[in-house]
């Protein structure tokens, strides 16, 4: 385990690495009115230097951007995303682009990320270093501080160098889902636990509005959730999770150091597998003999983490039916591991 000096900087003091995002600018006469229709945001309430999470969405209400949103002028905005995510945003806000004053553009910017609760939001101004540098608040679950946007950020005097390590076992922790591993286009929103943050329910219409509020009418009642995992061990991003009785499981089913084994979710309702996962577990050793009966994963480990806090961390998207405080077993070819359900984000 790492000494942690970059990880206790961004949750305890104020820490700052580069991060990959995506810039995106919209700008125009009619930017403001584009974007209302086409973001699950109330971007109209937004002041210039006012911020939002949004989700730009897919006319059937799955994902197709997960964004935060800037505004730099009445008529000018500028829509931040996950690396690798710019293109494929420029061209899903251009195709809808019809008959109306607003131009769309990445730009070749990059972020410095300032996390942890000294991390005080400096006075930069679009007029500041040429017109390229904009500080942008950042809040998702235990993590906050901000981002500097621009050609050329740097990191602020005073703040600790943190390293990639240190800034992803935080992230987890905190439950902020990234592209390519939370999130793609098979997402529903409210299985990522992204709509309280980045729904509004009381602005007009947009593109991809039904699917979103008829699941929140209906309660949120998707068939998985993203959840915080406390791992016994090691375990590859991907690797699926089984419930199983906890005497098959290593340890009788307690995870070492994590106190005593928590209850099975009832089983009386199918788990839905997770999009990529298969049907069944991977067998246990060799051998020629008929197979046995293998159980259905109910959930897949999506981004793993050494935390110098909490051990091996972990997000991954549960079926509905798991408990929190429910103890699953994965399975891979190194060995078998536990892991511990949990709400987020991780206390």
């Amino acid at each position: 385990m790492s000494s942690g000096t970059g990880y206790r900087a961004l949750r305890e003091e104020a820490g700052a690495l580069e991060v990959g995002r995506d810039v995106v600018r919209v700008f125009g006469p009619d930017a403001e009115t584009y974007l209302q229709g086409q973001t699950s945001q109330d971007i109209a309430k937004l002041s210039p230097g006012g911020w939002a999470w949004a989700l730009v969405l897919q006319p059937q209400g799955k994902l197709d951007v997960f964004v935060r949103v800037y505004r730099v002028a009445e008529d000018e905005f500028l829509l931040d995303s996950d690396p690798g995510m710019g293109a494929p945003l420029v061209a899903r806000l251009t195709r809808f682009k019809l008959r109306t004053k607003v131009d769309v553009e990445q730009l070749p910017w990059r972020a410095v990320a300032v996390r942890g609760p000294k991390a005080v939001l400096p006075t930069v101004r679009p007029a500041d270093a040429g017109g390229d540098l904009i500080a942008v608040p950042f809040e998702w679950g235990n993590m906050s501080g901000y981002d500097l946007l621009g050609p050329s950020p740097a990191p602020p005097p005073g703040a600790a160098g943190a390293e990639a390590k240190d800034y992803e076992a935080v992230r987890v922790e905190a439950g902020y889902p990234t592209h390519g591993r939370e999130l793609d286009d098979r997402t529903i929103p409210a299985e990522a636990g992204l709509v309280e943050a980045t729904v509004s329910f009381t602005k007009g219409c947009y593109t991809g509005q039904e699917l979103v509020a008829r699941i929140d009418s209906r309660g949120s009642n998707v068939p998985r959730h993203l959840r915080g995992l406390l791992l016994s061990g090691p375990a590859p991003a991907g690797a699926r999770l089984y419930r199983l009785p906890l005497a098959d499981g290593p340890n009788g089913g307690q995870a070492p150091g994590r106190g005593g084994g928590a209850k099975e979710a009832a089983s009386s309702a199918p788990a839905a597998p997770s999009p990529g996962a298969g049907e069944t577990a991977p067998a246990r050793g060799g051998g020629a003999s008929a197979p046995e009966a293998s159980p259905k994963d109910v959930g897949r480990l999506t981004s793993v983490a050494l935390s110098p806090r909490l051990g091996w961390v972990a997000l991954g998207y549960v079926a509905r039916a798991v408990e929190l405080g429910s103890t699953l077993v994965g399975r891979e070819e190194e060995g078998e591991f536990e892991a511990r359900v949990e709400s987020l984000p991780l206390a």
